[in-house]
């Protein structure tokens, strides 16, 4: 650190230069935050100690494909296995085809299943009694200004009705909310219809369902539960494949997007433009100090304490854009809620993508310093106070 005003200085030399590189290292770091949220959101949907406890039951073939109601009662059947509940895809959009809505027709035991999910007594109670009734997420409510008691039309994209006609109606009867106060997230984005009123409504769906949800009572046996599960229908036309919550949503992500394959193409490109710039700012810093390192050398500077310098300038330059960058990206979400209403919910930037973002920081300072600095230690003093 007795070092540290020489690498100010060396770094600031050129300020206009110095400052854009900044700018440009921040704006990789807050597209890379931003983006790595979204990652780490997907990677923990179902991870928690609720959705520990659950398996999902879908077909071996296709997330499209759907699984006969006789199932139920099998399922239920089997050791470990608390409840059953079963959903399926509604498909739902509100006014224009673009305002997609994660709309299910879930069984009345459905919230059950998920205790971090909390609905007032009295509405879920009014819920129950009414057919056409549907519990929504507080975000959707606050983005389209609903209230509770309003009757909304709904398309959906997949399912007509008996009248062949894509329009639904439906009434508000509660708000679904996180328990505990913790971020919507998935939660608040989810619109719930009963499944006997959509299966009777629609003439596509005869006594089949999307999904089914098995809470285990001992999670160290899921596997063996999973495999009893898919045994009950091994070599029939409707194969099923169990696997934990999150494993479940994960491969059907992946079966509509590699949410990972994505963001880590999108980050490979920008940090590897990023490494071009800071490394061709690096190389010009040190050639501009040619005579001013030749200097230091001669007053007694050893070469590995030039290497040293080289390398803290070249690193500290990262990670003041790259803290700079993932700050601002961590503040964007808080404020960018607000200031929508709950319209936009941008990922919360966690511990890890910080971990991740500072080890990058270091590492391409490091890789971007290393050719410089070992010019700079190799540095012949005559040659150099030469101009040569």
């Amino acid at each position: 650190m007795k070092y540290f005003h020489l690498i100010w200085a060396a770094l600031f030399r050129r300020r206009t230069r110095t400052l854009l590189t900044l700018a440009s290292i921040m704006a990789a770091f807050l597209l890379f935050g931003l983006l790595d949220g979204i990652r780490t959101s997907f990677a923990d949907l179902g991870r928690s100690a609720d959705g520990a406890q659950r398996l999902r039951t879908g077909s071996r073939l296709s997330m499209i494909e759907t699984l006969p109601l006789s199932l139920a009662p099998r399922i239920a059947r089997l050791d470990n296995v608390e409840a059953v509940t079963w959903a399926n895809w509604f498909g739902g959009a509100y006014q224009d085809p673009r305002n997609q809505l994660f709309t299910f027709a879930v069984a009345p035991n459905y919230l059950d299943l998920y205790p971090e999910i909390e609905v007032d007594p009295a509405q879920r109670q009014a819920w129950a009694g009414n057919r056409t009734g549907i519990l929504v997420g507080e975000t959707l409510m606050r983005r389209f200004g609903w209230k509770v008691g309003q009757q909304i039309p709904l398309q959906s994209t997949i399912f007509p009705n008996r009248d062949g006609s894509l329009n639904w109606s439906f009434q508000i009867d509660g708000v679904l909310r996180p328990r505990d106060g913790e971020e919507s997230g998935f939660t608040g984005m989810m619109v719930l219809l009963h499944y006997e009123y959509f299966e009777e409504s629609t003439p596509y769906v005869d006594g089949n369902v999307g999904w089914y949800i098995s809470r285990v009572s001992d999670v160290r046996r899921s596997d063996a539960v999973a495999r009893a599960i898919d045994a009950l229908s091994a070599n029939s036309p409707h194969e099923t494949k169990t696997m934990s919550e999150q494993a479940a949503m994960a491969s059907q992500l992946k079966q509509m997007a590699d949410i990972g394959l994505i963001v880590g193409s999108i980050m490979g490109a920008v940090f590897f433009t990023l490494l071009l710039l800071t490394g061709n700012t690096m190389a010009q810093a040190v050639r501009e100090r040619t005579s001013e390192l030749a200097v230091l050398r001669t007053i007694g500077f050893t070469a590995q304490s030039v290497l040293g310098m080289v390398l803290a300038e070249s690193v500290l330059l990262v990670l003041l854009g790259g803290v700079l960058g993932l700050g601002l990206a961590t503040l964007i979400g808080p404020v960018a809620k607000a200031a929508s209403g709950g319209m936009l919910n941008l990922p919360e930037i966690g511990w890890r993508s910080w971990m991740l973002g500072l080890g990058l920081m270091a590492g391409i300072g490091l890789l971007v310093g290393a050719l410089p600095a070992l010019r700079a230690m190799r540095l012949n003093i005559v040659d150099a106070l030469a101009g040569r």
